[in-house]
């Protein structure tokens, strides 16, 4: 096929250790390559699709911030906006490119791809991930397979849907997963093969992102000075991390329970990697007295989404209800 029959993708760089090599000075690996010198170590893009980059930042991924998401998602939009584009893929620190790909996948509503990559290991360690990793992405954001499908993460050939997919291991190639549904589908040498279509998506129009969403991660005997403290600041909403079903411990109860009545959105999440919050308990702090008393339960949403989700709903002006609706949206 002549390339000029081939679907144009739009490359987006952020950074993150597919843009690292190591720094002498430094003592170690630091974001250093533009988008263009990255492509360049990609070989065989141009066989799959007409590629432009666009360097949108070079960051580290614990330096992104979920304003810099939010501006992103816009110029991401721009992307897909243009007619001649078929997809965008995103280069990101793994480190947070789970948070970012599940608020561009809230945000976003066009039918076009959106696919996360990104690196385990940088350019100047052998066994650099971040080429296969990218000519993946770009396979999968030109397959009209792929459509409607809201924004994915594509590494080590697994393709997984943003509301799912987490980082498991802090250095392992096989890092990102499906927290509970398991992937979407895989990457070939000769295309992809999608196993299952996305069943929901759910769509948050928000004019700016409210920050002021704190997380509070409980374990045994925690009290709650930390929840105290976040009130205290100004916080606008919060996130509990509980135990199993999303169970509060006795002695951070009271402050849980002050939250709530103040007004503040709370939302009950798990420290378990998987599974949702579940009403089995009747017990003080068991989380069915939590939504009783007037708290929000996170399903199966981890706590660092559940912050993502929140800050953008309050944003979009979400009163309570309209939370509580979209944390549970089956009652």
């Amino acid at each position: 096929m002549p390339i000029h029959n081939h679907p144009c993708v739009s490359v987006v760089f952020t950074g993150g250790t597919i843009s690292m090599r190591f720094d002498p000075a430094a003592g170690g690996a630091v974001p250093a390559m533009s988008g263009a010198e990255i492509l360049a170590r990609v070989p065989g893009l141009d066989s799959i699709a007409r590629v432009s980059a666009l360097d949108f930042a070079r960051l580290p991924g614990p330096h992104m911030t979920p304003a810099l998401m939010l501006e992103l998602a816009r110029v991401v939009r721009q992307r897909l906006d243009e007619v001649t584009c078929c997809g965008v893929v995103v280069t990101h620190g793994t480190d947070t490119l789970e948070e970012t790909a599940y608020l561009l996948d809230l945000v976003l509503a066009s039918d076009k791809p959106v696919v996360f990559a990104g690196a385990m290991r940088h350019s100047s360690e052998d066994g650099w991930d971040g080429p296969a990793n990218l000519l993946s992405a770009v396979r999968v954001a030109a397959s009209s397979e792929a459509r409607g499908l809201g924004v994915l993460v594509c590494l080590n050939e697994l393709i997984l849907v943003a509301n799912d997919a987490t980082k498991t291991h802090t250095v392992a190639l096989d890092t990102f997963q499906g927290r509970d549904s398991g992937p979407l589908g895989r990457v070939g040498s000769d295309g992809i093969v999608m196993q299952r279509r996305r069943v929901r998506r759910e769509h948050i129009a928000p004019e700016r992102i409210e920050e002021r969403v704190e997380i509070v991660k409980l374990a045994a005997g925690s009290d709650g000075r930390l929840i105290r403290r976040a009130l205290e600041e100004g916080c606008r909403g919060l996130v509990i991390e509980g135990l199993g079903c999303g169970n509060v411990p006795l002695p951070a109860l009271g402050e849980v329970l002050r939250a709530v009545d103040g007004g503040i959105p709370v939302v009950i999440t798990s420290r378990c990697h998987r599974g949702p919050i579940a009403e089995t308990y009747a017990y003080e702090g068991a989380a069915r007295k939590l939504r009783e008393a007037g708290a929000i339960l996170g399903g199966s949403v981890p706590s660092h989404k559940a912050r993502i989700k929140l800050m953008l709903l309050l944003g979009a002006g979400g009163g309570l209800e309209r939370i509580r609706v979209s944390f549970n949206p089956a009652g």
